[in-house]
């Protein structure tokens, strides 16, 4: 039986406007292409242990260890695309995430250095009142270690001194908060 070219023409008309509403450009395949080449370099300038904190396949962990041999731009250049074409096959928004955190971009990492900066002004400002409400807030940090720090910063500022002593307090608050 010999179909007419009128009867199904509506039909396949629709079945064309499907394939191209689900392809995709080659300009959208590039570009998505080389955001995974750009994900895949900041992968490869971690270090090893920053590398253990994101959970990846062995097979793209092994590349990206392999890319940071790689001395050679040409050769550096073609494992990073290798990474890229092996990042499409992987599911990139926990990677990302994870990548945000170490980078400390993600809303939870800025939220816990601002609490850390609140309470090291707090502690300059306010002495021991301050003190007293982070020990009653935290339990675990030594009284005696803060107070040194503390004294240790106002000899700075009074010798014009860099902020050593600053940038210490920032780091031990960091370690209990």
């Amino acid at each position: 039986m010999k179909r007419s070219l009128g009867e199904h023409d509506d039909q396949d008309a629709g079945n064309d406007e499907l394939e191209i509403d689900n392809r995709v450009s080659k300009s959208q395949l590039k570009r998505e292409s080389h955001a995974l080449q750009l994900l895949g370099e900041e992968l490869v300038q971690l270090n090893s242990q920053q590398l253990r904190q994101i959970e990846l396949p062995e097979d793209l962990l092994q590349a990206i260890k392999l890319a940071q041999t790689i001395k050679q731009h040409g050769g550096k250049k073609r494992q990073l695309q290798y990474i890229g074409k092996l990042m499409r096959n992987v599911d990139v928004e926990p990677i990302q995430k994870s990548l945000d955190d170490i980078k400390g971009i993600s809303a939870q990492a800025i939220a816990t250095q601002h609490k850390i900066e609140h309470w090291r002004q707090r502690l300059i400002d306010e002495g021991d009142t301050a003190l007293n409400q982070l020990l009653e807030a935290y339990p675990n940090i030594e009284r005696q270690r803060i107070r040194q720090l503390l004294r240790n910063l106002q000899q700075e500022s009074l010798n014009n001194k860099p902020p050593k002593a600053f940038r210490e307090l920032f780091k031990y608050l960091r370690e209990f908060l």
